[in-house]
Parts: C-alpha cells; structure tokens; sequence
C-alpha cells in the first residue's frame, strides 16, 4: 500500500520502493502542485533533504526534480533552489482530478529525387524494414478472435473503446498526458487530426493559427484550406518565441491558436524551453486560446528521460495529437486527439461527418499490441538501435567534417548538420548526383521567416540496416 510522506507541509502518496519510484514522486508533484497544496512560489527542500525524508536514491529525487523543470512545473535557479513554478492560475479547475500517471506527427516530408535515389536520409519515416510482423500479426489475431460483431459495423466516430482505453493509460503513463477515454478521438493519421481540428477551429469564429518559424507546408497547406491565416512565431537560439503569443506583433496578436512541436521541435530539433512552455500556457489561458501539440516522436530520446507533453500543464487548454506513425509506421495510419471536454463533441461531430471512423478491426489490433506489453518493448529495441545509429552519424560526421557542427540529436529521428553560409543548395545537388535522398532546412522555413542558416536535416531513422553503412558513407562524401 502507498505510504504518505508528509514533507514540506504536503503528503506525496508513493510507493517508497520499487522502478516505479521516480515516476510516482514526479506524479505526487504535478499533484500537489495542481491541486495548490503545494502553491506557486513554494521553495522545495534540496534532493539530497528529500531523498533523505523519503529514505531512497538522491539520483532519484533529482531526475523527478529536473525533468519537472524541462515540464514547466518548476523553476531552478542557483542561489535561489528550485521553486514551484509561477502561474496566472491553478493548472485545472478544482474537480478536475488528477492525471493517472505518466504516459508523432511528422509524416514522411518529402518523396525522394526523381530516379529513385539509391539511399534515402529524408526524415520522417522511421525504419521500416523493422516492423515488428510476427508481433503485429499475432495481436491481430488475437483481437479478431475476441472482437464483438458490432465491432464490425458502423460505430462510435471517436474510435473503438478499446483502443480509447489503453491509449489513455500508455499516454499517462509514458507522456504525461492527462488522458481519459471519453476524450480521445482517433484518427487515420496526424494530418486527419489536423484537418478535423482546421474545420472545427473555423466554425468557431478562429482566423489566425500560430505556427513555428520552421516547420512542414503541408500543415500549412492544409489549415489554409480550412480558411485560416498562419503567422509565423518568431525563432531564436533558443527555440520558438512563445513571449511573442498575443504581443500584437507581425499579427500576432489574433491568433486564436498555436501550432507546435514543444517536445522535439520539428526540423530544428530542440525541446522547447520551460519558461517558453509557460509561455505559452499563460496565453492561451488569459487570451482563451488553444495550443494544437504536436508530440510526433515522444517516445525517442536517448540522453534523458523524455520532456513531457505540454499538455498535463493544462488539458483544457492543449489538444495532444500523437500518432504510431514514427514509433510502428505510417501505413497503418493510426493517430489520435487527446482534446480538452469543450471540444470532444465537435471534433466528433466533424470527423463522422466525413469519415465515421478508421479501421475497426486495425484499432483493436494496436489496442491488443499496446496493452499487452508489444509496444513497449518495440520502441524500447527501435529507441537502442535509433541511437546507436545517431552515435555511428556524430563519430562519422567527426571524423569526417569536422568542422560541421550536430545539434538536435537529443531525441528523434533526425539531427541537423550546420553547414557554411550559401552552401545549402550546392550540397543538395551533390548529395542527388551520389543517389542520396537529402533535404535542407530551408525546405522547412516559413514564407515569412527571413532566411537565416543553411543546413541539412539527416533523418537516420529512415534507411533499413542493411542500407544505413551505404548511406552514412555518401553523407559523409557530399558534406563540405
């Protein structure tokens, strides 16, 4: 049974033993916090005081302490400790509850040069040589032995129940989303999710969507046809300028919602900063806004625990929109909407009147495979070998090019590669004149941004192993 640790005025419900550990005190937290029992402003006791109290590892109560920092829920500052966070209001509103626990999406950018290239670095796609056949075919089996008839006709246009359920568990527990199956909706793919919120954002009198300076035209794209204008959020050295949300600014100050990738943000590839977080999340409370969260690859980072979805800050102010496009594949078009109680009835609204829902008998086969476990250890082997694959691209690249500079490798399934000012096109055409599939960063840029760098965007997910050696070894050639 849970003991309750009273500590600093607040008791923080947790197992005191078990690989649960970190996760239940990260969890007390965004609790005591939530519900104000711990309120803004309030310093917190040190790691090494608390790990005492609570009588486990220092390392664990400082892991729960920074990856709440990189969340938004607290500050750490040297001199000053680490505070819970300032905010113009109480995270949810009283009976909202708490979350049950801890808890994608870019599509495939770009089809490959004309003549088929001989190896594809594209991002966008992960491996697909890997997907896991034998695991998927016995959890469809398994779940069409068991289906009901009526799972076979017409239903609920948010999706299968089943699916809806343990999607609100994984989500909880492996993104921090506050997820209940009510409010989920799924969808055939991120850009149907898209497409739905686009209809349901114009019916309700919004005409400006905040996007990111860098970012895909085909979201763009899409929300234009929806009758929506797209001003571009400023972007500096460190990541999207949400301070800039409502500032009346480049026309800024309509918007009625933001378009983001907080947690690796797509093509740069960094997290968006906590105070940015914030940010953002005050806005769309004082203005009534909403924030579209785009978590296509949460489940891939390989130097730290993930950054949670901006959502647990305010579930009723983020639609979370994830997807098995980059952690299974994007041919089983399988994405959901995680949406805030305003919202569900709408977006179910709009999705049965054009598409009533997607593949029953799909849904209850990733209902299957993510509750039995089979998901889980598929991301657990694809985050090992993604990783391995981008240390084999920093040692090339160094070896190599070493004055070519990595970043964005923290998590994903991309890296940038910084290239000299002006070079950007000259090494696109080498790289398609040695059959390599390549994109540059400023294929991402928006219309308005001014062009600022020149760089390659690498997806190292997208080869099969056998054509990874081929392909990291023309990289290696093309680059300056």
């Amino acid at each position: 049974m849970a003991n309750e640790w009273a500590t600093f005025g607040a008791d923080l419900h947790l197992e005191p033993h078990g690989p649960g550990l970190r996760e239940g005190l990260m969890n007390a937290l965004r609790d005591a916090v939530r519900s104000g029992r711990l309120a803004a402003g309030t310093r917190l006791p040190s790691s090494r005081s608390l790990a005492v109290d609570l009588g486990v590892a220092r390392n664990t109560v400082a892991d729960a302490y920074a990856e709440l920092v990189a969340e938004g829920w607290l500050t750490a500052r040297q001199g000053s400790g680490t505070r819970v966070a300032r905010r113009s209001e109480p995270r949810t509103a009283p009976g909202q509850g708490r979350p049950p626990g801890r808890a994608a999406a870019v599509r495939s950018v770009a089809a490959p040069p004309p003549g088929k290239p001989t190896y594809n670095l594209s991002p966008g796609t992960p491996d697909l040589a890997s997907f896991p056949r034998s695991e998927w075919l016995k959890a469809s089996r398994k779940a069409l032995l068991a289906a009901p008839d009526e799972a076979f006709g017409y239903g609920d246009p948010r999706g299968r129940i089943e699916l809806r359920t343990v999607l609100a568990e994984y989500l909880a527990r492996a993104r921090g989303v506050y997820a209940r199956p009510e409010r989920i909706v799924l969808c055939a793919g991120f850009v149907h999710g898209l497409m739905l919120m686009g209809q349901v954002l114009r019916a309700r009198g919004v005409r400006d969507v905040a996007v990111e300076s860098y970012g895909l035209d085909v979201h763009w794209d899409l929300l234009a046809r929806s009758g929506l204008r797209m001003p571009a959020l400023p972007f500096d050295e460190r990541g999207t300028c949400t301070q800039e949300l409502g500032s009346g600014s480049d026309g800024l100050g309509a918007v009625g919602a933001v378009l983001m990738t907080p947690a690796h943000q797509f093509p740069t590839g960094g997290a968006l900063q906590p105070d940015r977080r914030a940010a953002a999340v005050d806005w769309a409370r004082s203005a009534g806004g909403l924030i579209l969260e785009d978590d296509y690859d949460g489940e891939f980072r390989y130097d730290r625990q993930p950054v949670g979805a901006l959502q647990g800050l305010d579930p009723e102010r983020v639609v979370y929109l994830g997807t098995a496009s980059k952690s299974l594949a994007p041919g089983l078009r399988i994405a959901w909407m995680v949406l805030p109680e305003q919202l569900v009835d709408e977006v179910a609204a709009a999705k049965g009147g054009v598409d009533w829902m997607s593949s029953a008998p799909d849904q209850l086969t990733f209902a299957e495979f993510l509750g039995s476990g089979a998901y889980d250890r598929h991301v657990r082997a694809m985050r090992l070998r993604y990783r391995r694959r981008r240390d084999q691209l920093v040692a090339a690249v160094a070896a190599r090019s070493p004055e070519t500079r990595i970043s964005g490798i923290a998590a994903g399934l991309h890296a940038v590669l910084e290239l000299p000012e002006g070079s950007e096109e000259s090494v696109l055409r080498a790289a398609a004149f040695q059959g390599l599939a390549l994109l540059g960063v400023n294929r991402f840029r928006h219309p308005t941004v001014p062009r600022t760098r020149d760089a390659l965007v690498v997806g190292y997910g997208t080869p099969s192993d056998s054509a990874w050696a081929g392909a990291l070894e023309a990289l290696c050639r093309v680059l300056p």
